[in-house]
């Protein structure tokens, strides 16, 4: 009897161990699919929108429809999944969560507008801001959620969290403040595209904030699976992503097409970019603040290195490296925990 429970105690152990490796595992897996995510999306788009080659420019209004319609596809995979693979069950779960439910479907029209409204404000951004930049100043984005999450969700903030939106507004500051080798990239870049382009990240991020933080407080308050809320957000962003085509694109597509300027490099920025709700999804179920702050920093590291070794369309000032280090420093800061850091052994 007592080799029995041994044997069963043994065994009992190895799956914590195994269950603890897969954690651990999956943890890092997201971490490392986010950054690359994150790092080749600013990059991809960067580059697709300053490549220089003959015929029309790919139109960034569509390539924002075409993006949710993917969100929307491969959600509907993953309810199917989670429904066993089966199309009835998969049909069932549709039916009653979102054509059952039209006012919880509705609630998600206005975070989903302002979302559509975000995207098309990142190609905007990306043509006209180099990607190092972009990447810095978008953290902004983290103060816009905070207050955003004080004032509709009651949140309250720690001393560190408050230290860390000071930091982070100074780390941004440093990195949009004038340098003389601006004055060498006029010709490549006006200083009214820059700001152009800063604008459109600072609409942004008041956008990513309240919108996130909607969606959140939806999600808090019903039951319904995230890949449920995200095909509801992509039927929504589809329709106002194909208003805005027909209002500010109408007469391109007629004459060229609604594929115009489509090509390889194209469509992995759509992919990348209907993708990135997802992953971001997996984070949040595997990795911790910490993690995420960690991954947000290589982001802006790799941006930097890239677009300064490939792109070639940034030179980086010690009053950058100084804003980019405030801003990796405040991302960390955001995300600690002293209870945490005070009892390791719970963490």
């Amino acid at each position: 009897m007592e080799d029995n429970g041994q044997k069963i105690a043994i065994e009992l152990s190895i799956s914590a161990n195994e269950d603890k490796t897969m954690s651990a595992n999956l943890k890092y897996l997201s971490l490392g699919i986010l950054v690359f995510q994150t790092t080749s999306l600013v990059l991809t788009m960067r580059y697709s929108r300053t490549l220089k080659e003959e015929g029309p420019r790919y139109l960034s209004s569509t390539a924002v429809v075409v993006a949710e319609l993917l969100k929307i596809m491969a959600c509907i995979l993953l309810v199917y999944k989670d429904s066993k693979c089966s199309l009835r069950a998969l049909n069932r779960v549709l039916h009653d969560e979102i054509l059952n439910k039209p006012m919880e479907t509705l609630k998600l029209a206005i975070p989903s507008g302002i979302y559509t409204l975000q995207n098309n404000l990142l190609y905007v951004a990306l043509s006209n801001l180099d990607a190092a930049t972009y990447q810095v100043t978008y953290q902004l984005k983290i103060l816009t959620t905070a207050l955003f999450s004080v004032s509709m969700l009651s949140k309250k903030l720690g001393v560190y969290q408050w230290l860390s939106l000071v930091i982070l507004m100074t780390g941004v500051a440093f990195v949009q403040w004038p340098s003389d080798s601006q004055e060498l990239d006029s010709k490549e870049l006006s200083a009214g595209s820059q700001f152009v382009g800063l604008m459109a990240v600072l609409i942004a991020c008041f956008s990513s904030g309240f919108a996130g933080v909607y969606f959140e407080k939806i999600l808090k308050e019903t039951k319904q699976s995230v890949w449920i809320r995200n095909i509801q957000l992509g039927f929504f962003g589809s329709i106002f992503g194909l208003m805005g085509v027909y209002i500010y694109d109408g007469e391109l597509v007629s004459k060229n097409g609604f594929f115009q300027g489509y090509n390889r490099l194209t469509w992995i920025v759509v992919v990348l970019q209907a993708l990135g709700g997802l992953v971001i999804a997996a984070v949040i179920k595997y990795a911790d603040n910490i993690l995420k702050g960690f991954a947000t920093s290589l982001s802006i590291i790799l941006s930097t290195l890239i677009s300064y070794f490939w792109l070639q369309d940034f030179v980086p000032t010690s009053v950058f490296f100084l804003g980019a280090i405030l801003v990796i420093t405040a991302t960390f800061l955001y995300g600690y925990d002293p209870k945490l850091a005070g009892n390791p052994t719970k963490a």
